[in-house]
């Protein structure tokens, strides 16, 4: 199942506090994720916010995998998480 996580930032965090070994186990932990396949895509929006695609087999399987990223353990960010279903419109807009 393809999951869709959008990044929120945590009101009231100064980034300038946050140590370099946190954003140094976020950008591993990251990768991880990559090189496992279950993250399939990331990018960043135009808030400069992380929004990821998922291989996951369920949103809760995506909210455990999200919750050990260091950024999430240490409450700096959270993640929207919605699930993607294949577009089934067709049908109702082309006369077939």
């Amino acid at each position: 199942m393809k999951i869709l996580a959008i990044e929120k930032e945590v009101p009231g965090v100064d980034w300038s506090t946050v140590s370099k070994d946190i954003l140094a186990q976020e950008a591993l932990g990251v990768y991880k994720m990559y090189l496992s396949e279950q993250l399939r895509e990331h990018y960043f929006n135009e808030h400069n916010c992380a929004v990821l695609v998922l291989e996951c087999d369920s949103k809760a399987h995506a909210q455990e995998l999200l919750g050990k990223l260091s950024l999430v353990q240490n409450n700096l960010i959270t993640f929207d998480i919605m699930e993607l279903h294949p577009y089934t419109g067709y049908n109702r807009l082309i006369n077939t």
